[in-house]
Formats: C-alpha cells, sequence, structure tokens
C-alpha cells in the first residue's frame, strides 16, 4: 500500500542522517518522493504508466555514482527518487496481482515491465495491499523512522502509519464498497474509472 511505500522510500535514505547528515534531507525527500511517485498512475494505466522495474534501477545506477562523486543535494536526491521508485516496483511485485479483490489471486499482472515489454507476475510474499503482513512490514519499518527523523519527515511516517493502519482495517469492505461507489458516477467520469473499480 501507499503508506509502505513512503515509508520505505524515507528508510531506504535514513543511513545518511548518520554517514553523510549534510545531505540527509535531500535523501529524505528523494526517498519519500521516489516511494510514492509510481502509484501516481492510479487511475491511469495503475502499475504500468509510471513503473518501470528496470528503468528505474538501471537509471538509479549512474545517479547514485554522481550522487557520491559530486555531493550535489540535486544529484543525491534524484538518486534516492529513482532508488525509492525502483524499491517500490520491486515491493510491488513481490506483492499481490493488479486487482480489486487481490487476496483471490486471480491476476498475473503484478507490475509491467517495459524493457521485457511484458507483465511480471505476482509473488504474493505480502498476499495483498492493506493485508495484516503489509500493515506488520509497515510498522516494522516506520515504527524505529520515527525515533530517527524529526520534523516534517517524523510526521510523514506518522500520518502514514495511521493512514496504513486504517487502510487495512477497511480494505476488503473498500473492495466491496468500490464497485457500488463509482457504479454510480457520471458518465463522463465513468471513463477515467479502472476496469478493476466497475
Amino acid at each position: 500500500m501507499l503508506p509502505t511505500h513512503a515509508i520505505a522510500g524515507l528508510a531506504i535514505a535514513a543511513p545518511l542522517l548518520a554517514l553523510v547528515p549534510d545531505h540527509a534531507t535531500a535523501a529524505l525527500a528523494g526517498g519519500l518522493v521516489g516511494g510514492v511517485l509510481p502509484d501516481l498512475d492510479l487511475y491511469s494505466g495503475h502499475r504500468r504508466t509510471l513503473h518501470y522495474p528496470t528503468g528505474y534501477t538501471l537509471a538509479a545506477a549512474p545517479a547514485v555514482i554522481g550522487a557520491a562523486v559530486l555531493q550535489t543535494p540535486l544529484l543525491v536526491a534524484l538518486a534516492f527518487v529513482l532508488l525509492g521508485a525502483a524499491l517500490h516496483c520491486r515491493m510491488d511485485r513481490y506483492g499481490g496481482g493488479l486487482e480489486l479483490r487481490p487476496w483471490e489471486g486471480t491476476s498475473e499482472r503484478a507490475v509491467y515491465d517495459h524493457v521485457r515489454g511484458r507483465w511480471r507476475t505476482p509473488k504474493r510474499w505480502i498476499q495483498y495491499d492493506g493485508s495484516p503482513a503489509d500493515v506488520v512490514l509497515m510498522g516494522l519499518v516506520g515504527v524505529p523512522l520515527l525515533a530517527v527523523l524529526d520534523g516534517p519527515f517524523r510526521w510523514v511516517v506518522a500520518v502514514a502509519l495511521v493512514t496504513g493502519a486504517a487502510y487495512g482495517l477497511l480494505r476488503r469492505r473498500l473492495a466491496t464498497l468500490a464497485p457500488k461507489v463509482f457504479g454510480t458516477v457520471p458518465e463522463p467520469i465513468a471513463a477515467y474509472v479502472p476496469d478493476r473499480y466497475r
């Protein structure tokens, strides 16, 4: 779920607080943006339009090298945007398929690989977004971050933990409610509603 992705993006940047404190803010901002960025395609080709599991990884390598050598805040942020986005795509692959009720296991589409020109299949290690395992993973990563982060990043983690826990409690109910809600939207808007919500 998105809160887990946001927290994971912050987590991969958190070591810079101790290693390179001058660039920690840029890294944290980049990791957060990268962790969230792929899911901006939620209503337009979800897990395909902005999900590039191979592309982000390939782009991250030179960005990380550039950031390590030049050590500019912009390059550090860019490197962590790409690392966060690559991690996001990898996490989607380890989760359930692209479907309204992923616990049913009917979709073999986890994330689209543009380089290979095909959908990667879900591994279902975390059965679905908002599952109890997803909430536990979010907590295991997020709660320790509360101790090391401060300022707005601590607030982001706190909000993500609360939002993620609430989503986890409501996830299965939301899957039942979605077709009812999206089935009543006006026709001009209905064209933008993903098929899985109908």
